[in-house]
């Protein structure tokens, strides 16, 4: 369901009931019908009862009991199927009626100012409309069913007592008034406390929304003790109300069971005393005590049901107190129309906007800009750039002036004919949840929906999506993500041949140009920049203990060196290891990590290397703790010929550990096949990247420059491989995570980008919108926007770098909310005045 730009206005004004009022009213039918029927079947095993004992078993007739009980089981098996369907017809009205206020209210909080989501918190609203409209809902659903069974059956079964006896009836009716008196006045304090308990839930829901979003400030203070203490008061606080608030139900809950207890005692006291004096019959006490029991549990329902009218009526009024604000602007024309296509000319006059308190942020600001111009804004911080900007964009509204686009009053302008013809990045984009693609066709498929269109039939081609990336500098990104997706097993498998495919392709195509760079996986050749363990496995580790941090814990693997004749050869080549090392470094005081980058000792270990190198000087590895064998074990599984060149690899070696890898992947294959995928030619590893499947092979070096020479070799092939396109579309799917997190500061600007030129708009409104990018995407985004989009689009830019505005037809330079001087780059430097002191500083204009 889309969102209606024409839902009732004033939705904070509804009331509780007037959700009851529009629920489904063809289910609320059908549930009076059914409630109807359940109260006159709930009667007759009362009056069997009486029979059965009166008449029956009185009479010592069989079939009269028979027919009695028959009787008596089928309103018992009625009963039950009609009360299910009491309760899950009322949980289906009380859900939709749940569902649509949801729907109703967020599009509500959408439509709300700017500045009411400066106030409030994230966690707050969530609350709101996850937690606390949920006890209205479930209101809703009970609203009509709960006091109309329960009235409608106080008032069978009262009606019955009263046909067996007047008398008892009246002293059993007695008491219930008494419960109405007491119940409300305990109820006043309970909805005192259920107030203040919704409160300092969304204070808690605040504080931590707040600790999630801050908790790089958080680490970078350690005020670990310091949020807890915040978190523990506020805890403290919420336990003494909802424990206040708790107690005061149980009072009217122990209320209503005392007023409950106290019926029987009355009805024995004088029913007996009827019976016992032969003016009531045994049968009939009976099935008064049965009906009086019986009253009390629609009597129950309803003082249950009217505690949770008070409760969802308490989170409800809160609720709508919260968001009792209006939207600042139009969001639809009032006649339906298509939207206005504009020219791009932006004209402001006079333009003032006003803050709370009366703090001016605009003062009378004037300039314009004709169709296909692009100006930008500049100044110190605090100018008023970024407020001008975001005034033009419909964000915030000004307070007098005038700000027209094409003609038209932007404050008075529908938000769907503003959006049509403008596309806007901030400084610090949004991405949602979900794909890049998804991310990148934001902006084209609300206008599609907004026009009642189905997104899908006018979504860009993927030609079209892969240059708008080039354009901005993602298409890397993208294609990079592509590269680095995993496929389950099973999954993709026409992809996985052709990778197996461009594999062997690119083995043979590009062996010889990368020789230097990348040593390829080749069974019956030893891996120099592959550790000892990484040869030993020569796959990919599905089970953790077979990772090559793992493996000397690893008990199978330990055997298998064993049965191997590896485990000796290991430990002497891990003793060579740590004496060499510590011979080394120990010459080296205060050794950086780059020195022990070459060797297999970690920085963090090297104290504890140091006394093992101690003791191997005076003891043999035989006499060797099982810790310290262990050690050199370590040393000798994470030892890398290519990186670690203190210790030579020899001939004898490398030939015994080849024989090793044999004798592994033997061993592996016929008693554990799924714990490693090994590295053969026609073996596609589904926990590895499509990048290290296709590559099959270690890199030499992480230099950026190797990194680019392969990409590039790859990029190639999967051109001449037709796979370019493909490997795209996965990127493009590629999750970016909650807010974007899994992209960078860059990418996540350069998606906005993206995403505000694929709409192609008249006007295109850049607040800052290349803050985070590096020179070169800066420049890149610079030349885009002068090559491609001047006389095409009005720009206007909120500039922070200098040196990128010199090409812009207008530049307007502002200072304390007002525009101070504009023209030309090159007039303003020759006047010298503001832009000149902000390029060249204060002392050169002096």
């Amino acid at each position: 369901m889309f969102f209606d730009p024409k839902l009732p206005d004033k939705l904070y004004k509804r009331s509780l009931f007037s959700w009851v009022l529009t629920s489904n009213l063809k289910l609320q039918g059908l549930l009076l019908l059914v409630i109807v029927v359940t109260v006159s079947i709930r009667v007759l095993p009362l009056e069997m009862q009486k029979k059965i004992i009166n008449e029956a078993i009185g009479g010592q007739k069989v079939q009269l009991l028979l027919l009695y009980c028959g009787y008596y089981l089928l309103a018992v098996v009625s009963g039950s199927a009609l009360k299910f369907a009491i309760n899950a017809l009322q949980a289906r009205i009380g859900q939709e009626s749940l569902a649509d206020m949801r729907k109703k209210l967020y599009a509500h909080i959408l439509t709300l100012p700017i500045n009411f989501f400066r106030t409030s918190s994230p966690g707050m609203i969530v609350s709101s409309l996850v937690t606390e409209v949920a006890n209205a809902g479930d209101f809703v659903g009970q609203a009509i069913a709960v006091p109309v069974t329960n009235i409608l059956t106080l008032l069978a079964f009262a009606g019955y007592l009263f046909y067996l006896n007047p008398l008892l009836a009246g002293l059993s009716m007695v008491l219930y008034p008494l419960a109405l008196i007491f119940v409300p006045m305990m109820q006043r304090r309970s909805n005192d406390a259920n107030r203040e308990r919704v409160d300092t839930g969304r204070t808690m829901s605040t504080m931590i929304g707040e600790t999630v979003s801050g908790i790089h400030e958080i680490h970078a203070n350690a005020s670990f003790r310091h949020e807890n203490n915040r978190f523990g008061d506020i805890t403290d606080k919420q336990y003494r109300i909802r424990l206040r608030w708790t107690l005061w139900k149980f009072a009217i809950k122990n209320s209503n069971n005392f007023f409950q207890s106290l019926g029987p005692f009355v009805l024995f006291l004088v029913g007996g005393w009827l019976a016992i004096n032969g003016r009531f019959d045994l049968g009939a006490l009976v099935a008064f005590l049965s009906a009086n029991e019986k009253l009390y549990d629609p009597w129950k329902e309803l003082m249950d049901f009217y505690q949770t009218w008070q409760d969802a009526k308490v989170s409800y009024n809160r609720v709508m107190e919260y968001f009792a604000e209006d939207c600042e602007f139009t969001l639809e024309p009032a006649e339906p129309r298509e939207p206005l296509s504009l020219k791009g000319r932006v004209e402001v006059k006079d333009l003032v906007m006003e803050a709370q308190g009366g703090i001016k942020l605009l003062k009378g600001v004037s300039v314009s800009v004709e169709p296909g111009q692009h100006m930008a804004l500049v100044g110190f911080s605090g100018s008023g750039k970024s407020t001008l900007a975001l005034c033009i964009a419909q964000i915030y509204r000004y307070s007098n002036g005038h700000a027209l686009l094409g003609g038209h009053e932007i404050a008075d302008m529908a938000k769907s004919d503003l959006a049509e013809n403008m596309g806007f990045v901030p400084q610090h984009p949004f991405i949602f949840d979900g794909s890049i693609r998804q991310n990148l066709l934001y902006g084209v498929n609300s206008r599609m929906v907004d026009k009642g269109q189905d997104p899908a039939e006018f979504e860009p081609s993927l030609d079209e999506l892969i240059e708008i990336t080039q354009q901005v500098g993602l298409f890397l990104d993208v294609l990079r993500f592509g590269l680095n997706t995993v496929f389950r097993k099973g999954k993709k498998e026409h992809l996985v041949q052709k990778i197996i495919a461009i594999r062997e392709a690119y083995a043979t195509q590009q062996s010889e140009e990368l020789r230097g760079l990348v040593e390829f996986f080749d069974e019956g050749r030893y891996l120099l920049y592959a550790s000892v363990a990484e040869n030993l496995v020569f796959g990919n580790a599905n089970d953790e203990a077979y990772l090559p941090e793992n493996l000397p814990r690893n008990a199978d693997f330990r055997d298998f060196l064993q049965d191997a004749g590896l485990m000796d050869v290991l430990l002497e080549l891990g003793k060579a290891l740590a004496m060499q090392t510590v011979d080394i470094l120990k010459l080296v005081p205060g050794a950086d990590a780059s020195f022990f980058e070459q060797t297999p000792v970690l920085q963090e270990e090297f104290e504890g290397d140091l006394q093992l190198a101690e003791h191997l000087d005076r003891t043999p590895i035989s006499e060797l703790s099982a810790e310290e064998r262990d050690r050199l074990l370590t040393l000798a599984l994470r030892f890398t010929p290519g990186r670690h060149a203190l210790v030579p690899l020899t001939v004898e070696l490398e030939r015994k550990l080849l024989s090793g890898r044999a004798l592994f992947m033997d061993r592996i294959a016929a008693s554990a096949p799924e714990k490693v995928s090994f590295y053969r030619r026609d073996n596609y590893i589904h926990t590895q990247t499509i990048l290290d499947n296709i590559l099959f092979g270690r890199l030499k070096s992480e230099s950026p420059k190797v990194l680019e020479r392969v990409n590039k070799s790859i990029i190639r092939l999967l051109i001449a491989q037709d796979m370019l396109e493909r490997i795209v579309e996965l990127g493009l799917d590629f999750q970016v995570g909650t807010m974007g997190d899994r992209l960078s500061g860059g990418q996540r600007q350069k998606v906005a980008l993206a995403r505000a030129f694929l709409k192609d708009p008249p006007l295109l409104m850049l607040d800052e919108a290349t803050a985070a990018l590096d020179n070169a995407s800066q420049t890149r985004i610079q030349n885009l926007l002068e090559n491609r989009w001047k006389g095409r689009s009005t720009v206007i830019a909120v500039v922070h770098r200098l040196d990128t505005i010199k090409n812009y037809d207008i530049i307007a330079v502002m200072k304390a909310g007002q525009i101070v001087e504009s023209g030309s780059y090159q007039e303003l430097i020759e006047r010298k005045g503001m832009l000149y002191e902000l390029v060249h500083g204060p002392r050169a204009s002096a």
